[in-house]
């Protein structure tokens, strides 16, 4: 069976045996792979610490019956350390993964999610943004590229042009009075502001958003994701919604 080469980020990692390590990544151009680190877990393995969570890195894999294995890992981004010793950025990127890990399949074509999930990595890593703007605005993107765009104008229903009021998350968005269900949520103008800036990326406007917007904004974006995935994501009542003040804010 043949070696290939791609780029991969680290998704999650179970133990094998007594040294080896079974690694669930997304590829730039294969999907998501899953493959056997053998030794990775001794003290002497020279590509250990480039297939943890988080991890960017440039891999050779030699294509097994079931599982792959990992002949060489080589850097391409080293994100695990700044993400891992900050708790904010530690559980917003588990969100991260997790989502990409249900959104993705083995059929090769998760380049836009491989994208995405990188950017948004490299983003917490350097501490571009507070980690929960940068956790929903990545949930939307992701849901956005997998198909699930929420409408933050017109009636995602009739079409009719926004703005309104009602999210009704089966509906897909922002709707119409006339077809929101009783009891439907309403959305404060700078809240719909807020996604729209997060769905974009209008880091100026998100940034500058109050934080009883930002409550509400996270809120949508939780029930839009674990709607669509048709599951909970396990790791998303962690993330922690405190809001450190980022270096450019600081620059």
């Amino acid at each position: 069976m043949p070696t290939y080469r791609d780029e991969i980020v680290v998704l999650r990692t179970h133990k094998l045996g007594e040294a080896d390590r079974i690694v669930t990544m997304l590829s730039r151009n294969h999907g998501k792979i899953r493959a056997v680190a053998k030794g990775v877990r001794r003290t002497a393995s020279k590509f250990g610490a480039r297939l943890e969570p988080f991890m960017v890195a440039d891999v050779q894999l030699y294509a097994g019956r079931s599982l792959d294995i990992v002949q060489q890992a080589d850097t391409l981004g080293a994100y695990g350390a700044e993400i891992s010793g900050d708790y904010a950025r530690y559980t917003a990127a588990t969100a991260m993964v997790e989502t990409a890990d249900k959104l993705t399949g083995d059929d090769g074509g998760g380049i836009q999610q491989y994208l995405l999930l990188v950017g948004a990595l490299r983003s917490l890593a350097r501490g571009d943004h507070p980690p929960s703007l940068t956790l929903d605005s990545y949930l939307l993107r992701a849901l956005s590229i997998a198909g699930w765009a929420p409408t933050f104008g017109d009636c995602a229903v009739t079409g009719a042009p926004g703005p309104h009021s009602a999210f009704v998350v089966q509906l897909g968005g922002m709707v119409a009075d006339e077809v929101a269900p009783p009891g439907s949520p309403r959305v404060s103008d700078e809240t719909r502001g807020l996604l729209a800036a997060l769905l974009t990326g209008d880091w100026a406007a998100a940034e500058a958003s109050a934080p009883a917007a930002r409550a509400q904004a996270t809120g949508i974006v939780a029930a839009y994701t674990q709607f669509h995935l048709e599951r909970g994501l396990r790791s998303l009542p962690h993330v922690d919604r405190s809001e450190p003040v980022s270096r450019a804010a600081t620059a």
